[in-house]
């Protein structure tokens, strides 16, 4: 017997509800495997097609009607909550909100289908300004598509294995391991896109010539420089203006950052790789205008562009011990030649 369709037969429709709504809230549980197997079930008749549809539905209500007072009340907050969660933070977010400025309700009823889109829809509803009403009607519509696309699929399957029950003894055997496979492909895919997402950070490089014009232009925008404190002592110096921000300050400093203007990070790796890796961490934090300096510092340099230097940093004055007298050690002045 297959893995979901076990768990289901032992823990009913209520196992189904929490798997529908843990996913909805964003936590990286799949939910499609255990609908194809309640589908599966009702065919059999040991599950009921229209009660599992409508213990989904209610989860999807749930969670979703959870996700839109969250984003009415809190804005921004949340959307910056859920843009460290999301695979595409920034461009997801952007992308989500232009769609609904421009058909809102089939956003709402397709954003099911479109990974990320679930989860950021309804707070995103509410911060433009949707009525709950209006967002519960088009989101029961997209909740019951999704639904019935994978239930009535589950059930297609269900009839196909009445109809040659040995494919039961084949999915049998091999669902668990398809199922755990699954889940390793999520993650897989997690990482893909990431790299893909760093990859098009990186392309989307500022070039060190156009740097220098903005600057000659007097445009206003912010530079940080991502080197090591370890790499400026050696080379003092920094772009003019420029903000030092080691890599592993970026979390916890980003509110020096301006959100306001263009800003611009430049490190001294190969491909810009801190610099980009940093723009992503910045765009999660709502930093959204953030590029790397193609060839990072050394670009910089090697063109002889203008710089400043780093000040000095004062050490202690270190006192030997010896040379430190006590006052009711020293006679009084007039024995002092």
């Amino acid at each position: 017997m297959s893995l979901p369709t076990h768990i289901l037969l032992t823990y009913g429709y209520l196992l189904l509800f929490a798997w529908v709504l843990i996913e909805q809230l964003g936590a990286p549980f799949p939910a499609i495997p255990a609908l194809l197997a309640a589908g599966a079930l009702s065919a059999e008749g040991q599950l009921n097609l229209v009660e599992a549809l409508l213990f989904g539905l209610a989860a999807c209500l749930v969670a979703d009607s959870a996700w839109f007072f969250v984003g009415r009340r809190y804005g921004n907050y949340v959307l910056n909550l859920l843009c460290r969660l999301s695979m595409e933070p920034t461009l997801c977010v952007r992308r989500t909100q232009l769609q609904f400025s421009q058909r809102r309700q089939v956003t709402l009823l397709i954003s099911k289908f479109v990974p990320g889109l679930a989860i950021l829809s309804p707070p995103v509803a509410a911060q433009a300004g949707m009525s709950y009403g209006e967002f519960a009607i088009l989101d029961t519509a997209g909740s019951l598509l999704w639904l019935l696309a994978f239930l009535v699929g589950g059930r297609l399957f269900g009839d196909a294995l009445k109809r040659d029950p040995s494919l039961l003894d084949w999915v049998g055997r091999f669902s668990g391991a398809l199922l755990v496979l699954g889940i390793v492909l999520f993650f897989v895919m997690r990482l893909v896109r990431r790299r893909m997402l760093l990859r098009q950070m990186v392309e989307s490089r500022l070039e060190p010539e156009d740097l220098f014009t903005q600057m000659q232009n007097g445009e206003d925008f912010c530079i940080v420089d991502l080197r090591h404190p370890v790499e400026q002592l050696t080379d003092p110096f920094v772009l003019p203006g420029a903000h030092r921000i080691a890599p592993d300050e970026v979390i916890h400093r980003h509110v020096e950052i301006p959100r306001d203007r263009d800003v611009v990070l430049y490190c001294t790796c190969p491909n810009e790789e801190t610099a980009a890796r940093a723009a992503m961490q910045l765009q999660k934090l709502g930093v959204e205008r953030v590029r790397p300096l193609r060839g990072g510092y050394q670009a910089w340099k090697k063109l002889g562009y203008p710089m400043e230097a780093i000040p000095p940093v004062q050490a202690p004055v270190q006192v030997p011990a010896q040379a430190i007298v006590r006052i009711d050690q020293i006679g009084p002045i007039s024995q002092i030649r």
